[in-house]
């Protein structure tokens, strides 16, 4: 099917389009400069039209999923939605189903999703429930911070070794890049502890956070993996752990970015509020935004997402075991935890953030903080860290909040949020307001840069066809209203088309096709050599500690189809 859609408003930073009224043409799953006489022509006159949201940090599939289901019953009777002739019915609010995952992404214009967290023994569920997800392509990043092997080639200074073994992992995997949770704190809770900043080594080992992040840095640049180092730092949540935030983007700082890479950046702190806070405890407990925004306005190598809190029932999933337990000490509400051998540990607890309790206000208000004393909106992006500060369908009611100053200072002053807003952070004094080509980069743009995605987040030629349009005339609507934030949520939260590789899967806020989610994985050539040494030279360890056959652990073809390969050669 070819498509013009006719005389939109269309904002595509990354082309330097900013609210041009213009034609955007697709034929073959491709934008094009050209279409035939019987192309379809989409009446989007004066609608707002970007490329397809983008999103870089997100938990979607994999077996944490599963245990939430099973776990929070009273969470998927909360999202029901009855099937239709196309669309299957639809359970869950915060861990919706597989279905209702790609369904939802779909319907606020966003056609590619990053699941952030893969434990590489369990990459085979989590590939299983991406065949299940529709209409979005998926990019899997492989869990590598707390992993036994990393651990030892870290500890001998191993860098070709580690290499060999990263690029032979994320084929055993068919995983996209690297992701580094709680560096050798999730190590430590196997025995029943922690990690509280870089330096701290983990037990046995004698490595610290800070050389596992250096080395996997390194080595990420050395094979040029598209996207960069995704770390979530040491301390989440614990009052005063902005200077371990600080320490860990400097530890990486002098590395050099591999030229053959479309992102900047060397690496990407992933939740960037919840390791934003000041104090000591929770009882003097402040925002610590103003000295982290202020490092990464100084220094180009770091990129960031925000989880911004969305002041809901939500349900935390993460592989930072240690701090889902602080979480059920400090709650007392019911907790999942797990420990995978030799690569990880993870955890679950539900959460409430209240408008009316002072913890979620300051989390809601430093995430605010972030995105609005951060200069560059190429250097942030927006998420909720789904389902962790809220899910992924409140994206709208963030950008709501990014468009109009005055809606912000509207819930402060009618004390729709608690005080600590005021007293505990500096939101109350940013007048600062994201226009609609500021949304396009911190949902679109920015975010498949960062992600190293050349065909993804923008409208030029040869671009993939993902194109969302909403019934919003930008031109003629004013957005930094308050009163005006409620209609923003509703008419991003419906768009009025979503198009994903040419076809059109969402009309008017409603699924009208179902196409399968892609698997998208990089393929790292130029160290066959060497990856078949270091095979064999952790067999021993593997056969000894692992409760899985070698041969039963590898992601075969079957698991991942269809896919997007993205070569790279590690020899030049």
């Amino acid at each position: 099917m070819e498509y013009i859609l006719k005389n939109g408003i269309v904002y595509d930073p990354t082309n330097n389009v900013n609210g041009d009224k213009k034609d955007v043409m697709i034929k073959d799953g491709k934008i094009v400069d050209n279409v035939s006489s019987d192309a379809k022509v989409l009446d989007v006159t004066d609608k707002l039209v970007m490329a397809a949201g983008v999103d870089v940090h997100s938990h979607i599939a994999g077996p944490k999923l599963c245990l939430g289901r099973l776990y929070r019953p009273e969470d998927s009777r909360a999202g029901v939605v009855a099937k239709t002739d196309i669309t299957r019915a639809e359970t869950g609010f915060s861990i919706p189903s597989c279905s209702a995952t790609g369904y939802r992404y779909s319907r606020i214009g966003y056609g590619t999703v990053t699941e952030a967290a893969v434990p590489p023994l369990e990459a085979k569920h989590t590939h299983e429930e991406i065949m299940a997800i529709p209409n979005i392509d998926v990019s899997p990043l492989a869990l590598f911070g707390n992993n036994w092997f990393v651990l030892q080639f870290v500890k001998e200074n191993d860098l070709e070794g580690l290499a060999a073994f990263v690029s032979s992992w994320l084929k055993i995997s068919r995983c996209y890049g690297m992701k580094v949770v709680n560096p050798c704190g999730s190590e430590a809770w196997g025995w029943g502890q922690n990690v509280h900043g870089i330096n701290d080594p983990a037990p046995y080992w004698g490595v610290t956070g800070g050389e596992v992040v250096r080395a996997l840095t390194k080595v990420n640049e050395m094979l040029g993996l598209p996207h960069s180092m995704h770390v979530h730092p040491n301390d989440l949540g614990h009052p005063g752990n902005y200077p371990t935030t600080i320490d860990t983007l400097d530890v990486v700082k002098d590395i050099k970015k591999n030229p053959n890479v479309l992102r900047d950046q060397t690496i990407h702190c992933t939740h960037l509020q919840f390791h934003s806070y000041g104090g000591t405890s929770w009882r003097d407990a402040k925002s610590g935004a103003e000295p982290v925004a202020d490092y990464i306005n100084k220094n180009k190598h770091v990129t960031c997402d925000v989880g911004q809190v969305t002041f809901d029932e939500t349900t935390t999933m993460t592989a930072d075991a240690p701090m889902e337990y602080d979480l059920y000490k400090l709650t007392g509400l019911k907790w999942a935890n797990k420990d995978i051998e030799l690569e990880t540990a993870s955890g679950l607890i539900p959460v409430i953030y209240s408008p009316k309790s002072p913890v979620s206000t300051l989390q809601w208000a430093i995430g605010l903080e972030l995105f609005l004393l951060i200069k560059d909106p190429w250097q942030v992006v927006l998420t909720t860290d789904s389902p962790n500060a809220g899910p992924f369908i409140r994206y709208p009611r963030i950008i709501s909040w990014l468009m109009s100053s005055d809606r912000r200072t509207e819930m402060i002053e009618n004390k729709e949020v608690h005080n600590w807003a005021s007293k505990r952070t500096s939101l109350p004094t940013l007048d600062r307001v994201y226009d609609w080509n500021d949304i396009a980069i911190t949902t679109r743009s920015a975010p498949a840069k960062i992600l190293g995605l050349e065909k993804r987040g923008h409208l030029g030629i040869g671009a993939n066809a993902d194109v969302a349009v909403y019934d919003i005339e930008p031109e003629n609507f004013d957005a930094t209203k308050a009163s005006n934030a409620a209609v923003v949520e509703d008419v991003l939260t419906r768009a009025a088309y979503t198009i994903k590789d040419g076809e059109v899967v969402v009309k008017d806020g409603k699924i009208v096709k179902i196409v399968p989610s892609r698997h998208m994985w990089t393929n790292v050539t130029g160290f066959e050599q060497q990856e078949k040494k270091v095979l064999e030279d952790i067999m021993p360890m593997f056969n000894r500690y692992y409760t899985v056959k070698f041969e039963n652990y590898k992601v075969f073809d079957h698991y991942i189809d269809p896919a997007i390969e993205f070569t790279i050669d590690a020899s030049k």
